[in-house]
């Protein structure tokens, strides 16, 4: 003997060690989709109320689907959908028109419309415009339509609901479509010329027609997006009496005494159907567009059209869309954040600017607390679900099992999950088991983790392909285990999606609001409720200079993501 060890290979141990492995991922996953969606379920069809075992009726269906009002809040719901989906395109589908295939100056710049999602939660957004369109102290109204005589706008209505939230799902239409026309190949279109058609005739007749599956679906995820969401109706709904879905399952939980969380859990099954349906219409028109597909073999550059001037009024309006998506809410925020207490300005009132709001947040303790719980939650929420989403992507991708179809099947469910219908699913969820997790920072955390597990997997999965495996099978003939090869070869090699993703679910969950606000108690209130309850109370500049600082935050975590990506991966 030479002093040497033999190291044997040792296939088998590893093969069942990933297999394990798998089915303990399977399971997690399995836990934290399925098991809100049945207790959701039971809730809706259990006679006692949360935390107490019931018997099975129907009582709570004839309740809520003999009640008149239900109709008016589902024909509020679709029309409050249908709106803000049809806005929302126009702008997308002109700004990536704008961006992707004209010569617009400054085009590039357009592209930062896709990170608004990411430094501006959207209640902030949705305050800031009830600011400019009060009809009562709205900056617009106030400052420019009363001194020429104009009506007042009002954006406590439903166009104004429409309006605002058709701004706040522009930014997720725009990155989807403006992929499809950069995958679009432009022989089409030129062939439209050479036939002597303009280029409106050409857009008309050639891009519109091949872009159409994209574009319907994406309106239906939009049009999904916007049934569930519950920032924008009660910041400009529920004040004027306008209830939509969101809202009527809020109300029912929180808002009522005392509330009513079996009602809640049924009107959020109906939710839970309607989302479930279009976010599979969408997945059905996703997979219709692979027949349209134009990219070939062949390489290709998508060609730019020529406006000629008309490039200058391009870019006025791309400018303006970008101005009506970021800089007024931004901008709006700033200025509250600095006066003394909210009022059109003047040149009297510019004197006055402080840094008081600022102030505040420096000596409350609320709000110190809220900052902690929040960054708790989106450092360690960010990184467990970059963790799960990793496994999920390497056995969906990487590993041929038969698992792998079911995990795949299993982490679609949270995409098509209205964050109201999930909270209400969770509350009856854990008050049922023996854990002490009800009312802790733990079900904040486990909601975050389970709704937005497809934003970390969506990274995960586009950078876990780019991986050939025959990096792991030379780990594993080196005598590496399935986590040795895991941690040492494939989490350095994917961490640009790692980081990616990680950034986007930091900034999500620092700011999240729609489940947060149905499932904290004032031990562990994030930030989402705290903002809230401050513009509720009247607090409108501390809750704008507290936006502001998230905001800020957010950029910081976006910018320094960015930068560790393009370093260099360590040997």
């Amino acid at each position: 003997m030479n002093g040497r060890t033999l190291v044997l290979p040792r296939p088998w141990t590893r093969v069942e060690t990933a297999t394990w492995v798998a089915v303990a991922t399977g399971i997690l996953v399995a836990f934290l989709t399925l098991y809100p969606t049945v207790m959701l379920f039971y809730g809706s069809v259990s006679d006692a109320p949360l935390g107490l075992a019931g018997h099975w009726t129907t009582a709570h269906y004839r309740e809520a689907y003999t009640d008149p009002d239900t109709y008016r809040i589902l024909a509020n719901s679709l029309l409050f959908a249908s709106g803000a989906t049809a806005f929302s395109m126009l702008l997308a589908t002109v700004l990536a028109w704008i961006t992707v295939r004209t010569n617009a100056p400054g085009r590039h710049l357009f592209e930062l419309i896709g990170l608004a999602p990411n430094v501006i939660p959207r209640f902030l957004v949705a305050t800031s415009w009830s600011l400019v369109l009060s009809p009562r102290i709205g900056l617009l109204n106030r400052g420019v339509l009363q001194p020429l005589g104009l009506p007042p706008l009002n954006g406590y209505s439903l166009g104004g609901m429409m309006f605002v939230e058709g701004l706040v799902l522009t930014p997720l239409a725009f990155l989807i479509l403006s992929a499809a026309l950069r995958a679009m190949d432009p022989a089409l279109e030129e062939a439209g010329r050479m036939a002597g058609s303009g280029v409106l005739d050409v857009t008309r007749r050639v891009t519109i027609p091949v872009m159409a599956p994209a574009v319907l679906g994406t309106a239906t995820l939009n049009f999904a997006r916007a049934i569930e969401s519950l920032d924008i109706p009660v910041v400009l709904g529920m004040p004027v009496g306008i209830e939509v879905l969101s809202t009527k399952i809020f109300r029912e939980a929180l808002a009522t005494l005392p509330p009513n969380h079996n009602l809640a859990a049924t009107y959020a099954v109906g939710q839970l159907v309607m989302t479930l349906t279009l976010v599979g219409i969408y997945r059905k028109l996703t997979a219709l567009s692979e027949r349209y597909a134009t990219i070939t073999g062949r390489g290709y550059r998508p060609r730019v059209i020529n406006l000629g001037p008309w490039r200058y009024l391009a870019s006025g309006l791309a400018l303006g869309i970008l101005g009506l998506l970021v800089v007024v809410p931004l901008a709006v925020l700033v200025y509250v954040s600095l006066v003394p207490y909210y009022q059109v300005p003047t040149w009297e009132v510019l004197g006055q600017l402080t840094l008081r709001h600022y102030g505040f947040l420096l000596q409350s303790n609320r709000v110190a607390r809220a900052l902690q719980v929040s960054l708790t939650l989106a450092l360690g929420g960010a990184t467990v679900a970059m963790l799960l989403a990793s496994l999920v992507a390497y056995f969906t991708v990487h590993r041929r099992m038969r698992l792998s179809g079911v995990l795949e099947g299993l982490s679609f469910v949270p995409w098509a999950f209205p964050g109201t219908a999930l909270a209400v699913g969770l509350l009856w969820a854990y008050a049922q088991l023996p854990l002490p997790i009800y009312g802790t920072l733990w079900i904040l955390l486990i909601s975050y983790v389970t709704r937005f597990l497809p934003y970390g997997l969506r990274a995960m999965t586009s950078t876990m392909v780019q991986v050939h495996r025959e990096l792991e099978e030379s780990s594993r003939v080196c005598g590496a285990g399935f986590w040795g090869t895991f941690r040492k070869i494939l989490l350095p090699l994917v961490r640009p999606g790692f980081l990616a993703g990680w950034a986007i679910l930091f900034t999500i969950y620092i700011q999240e609001f729609s489940t947060s606000v149905l499932l904290y108690t004032p031990r562990a209130e994030p930030v989402g409720p705290l903002l809230f309850h401050l513009w509720e109370d009247g607090q409108v500049g501390d809750m704008a200079a507290l936006g502001i600082v998230v905001s800020v935050l957010c950029v910081v975590v976006v910018a320094a993501a960015r930068r560790w990506m393009r370093e260099p991966t360590a040997p």
